[in-house]
């Protein structure tokens, strides 16, 4: 039973080998392409930042004052 079993483990890890050996040749990079377009220096990108953080700021500060009143109710 022993020998079955290591044939089997080894036949799956040697068909595994061969597996990943031939599928490397199909994998191939995709080309460079051009790259996009380039930005307007005279016009920076705009970048709405502070919705963001005043959402994360405020949910920040529910969550320190949720701790707190928690931790009062426990005393």
């Amino acid at each position: 039973m022993k020998n079955i079993a290591s044939f089997l483990r080894l036949s799956f890890a040697t068909a595994g080998l061969f597996l990943l050996a031939g599928g490397a040749n199909l994998v191939q990079a995709q080309g460079p392409g051009s790259g996009g377009p380039e930005p307007d220096p005279q016009q920076p990108t705009a970048v709405p930042i502070d919705g963001g953080a005043s959402l994360l700021l405020a949910a920040g500060v529910g969550f320190g004052l949720k701790k707190l009143r928690d931790q009062r109710r426990r005393r």
